[in-house]
């Protein structure tokens, strides 16, 4: 198995911007795009500065955060043994009818949060010893994220930073996370933008899923892993494996494949059961199959993906 050489003195890229000055200005353009907003791929171009109605994400100038703390079920490269310093965002740009985060993604649980307050939770995290800081759901409050990174940055974080999004993210807002983000986690949800519309409620989903993909792999390039395992900078892509084959699986393994590479380090999920409004959709309203999952591990070894997160799933693979 094919494994880019990790960055033996390893500086996460936001540094570098806060040397020469440019994270304060980066921060300062995100707001701007708020009140005009076109920071995901819905672009609703409300002012969110003076209202959320319209706003899909519900969120105003304030980011909403559910919880924070060490996450042991991430990715391997991503828990390690110290886990993942995730912080929880409220609200979502998506409206998945199966989504298992529901309360926090279509109910919006959670507190308003300041900047600083933000920047202390990252500070937190790595004085936990987590691996990284990891951004669930953050494509609505990119411009809250930047911010708090310059504070953050400017007293002593130095730990990797992790997009952990669905995917639906907007080209104006990965420009301005050119830079800062050293690992993007997109979610590759589906491999049809009908079928995207119809479960989540948006449209053009793949398109702008496919193109948000291709630029987070050109600013960050393949997942590259240290001497212990732990990533440290490069694109890992998630899947879930939907019954029926909703996912549109081989669409997305051939892109990866064809056209982004073919050493993506990729995460197979396995672990879909009917959540909130699934039993209303059909057929979402039941488990996806062991065999479902071995045809989508099948595709990987047709198209030639090599890193598969899932240890079941590397059993299969090699078996």
């Amino acid at each position: 198995m094919h494994k880019p050489d990790a960055r033996r003195n390893f500086e996460p890229a936001y540094l570098a911007l806060l040397e020469n000055n440019q994270l304060a200005a980066r921060a300062e353009q995100a707001y701007q795009h708020m009140a005009d907003c076109d920071l995901c791929a819905r672009y609703c171009h409300v002012d969110r500065f003076k209202t959320i109605k319209g706003a899909v994400c519900r969120t105003g100038s304030a980011a909403v955060v559910h919880s924070f703390g060490p996450h042991h079920g991430e990715e391997d490269p991503l828990r390690g043994t110290r886990g993942s310093g995730t912080i929880f965002f409220s609200w979502c740009s998506l409206r998945c009818v199966f989504c298992q985060n529901w309360e926090i993604s279509q109910k919006g649980h959670g507190h308003e949060v300041t900047p600083q307050t933000l920047a202390d939770m990252m500070l937190q995290l790595q004085a936990q010893g987590c691996h990284n800081i990891n951004f669930v759901t953050p494509s609505h409050v990119v411009a809250q994220i930047i911010a708090a990174v310059r504070i953050a940055a400017e007293q002593g974080l130095h730990l990797p930073l992790v997009y952990n999004t669905g995917g639906y993210d907007s080209a104006e807002a990965l420009a301005l996370l050119d830079g800062i983000i050293d690992i993007y986690m997109p979610d590759m949800k589906y491999g049809d933008s009908t079928i995207a519309h119809r479960f989540s409620r948006v449209r053009d989903y793949v398109e702008a899923n496919f193109a948000a993909v291709r630029e987070m792999h050109r600013q960050v390039g393949d997942l590259q892993l240290d001497q212990k395992g732990i990533a440290r900078r490069g694109l890992l892509v998630r899947h879930l494996v939907l019954p029926d084959n909703l996912a549109g699986s081989e669409a997305v393994i051939a892109f990866l494949s064809k056209e982004i590479s073919k050493h993506t380090y990729l995460n197979l999920m396995d672990q879909y059961r009917p959540c909130y409004r699934a039993d209303e959709n059909p057929p979402l309203d039941r488990p996806s199959s062991e065999e479902e999952f071995s045809q989508a591990l099948d595709l990987a070894r047709k198209y030639g993906l090599d890193r598969l997160d899932h240890r079941l799933a590397w059993r299969r693979f090699l078996g």
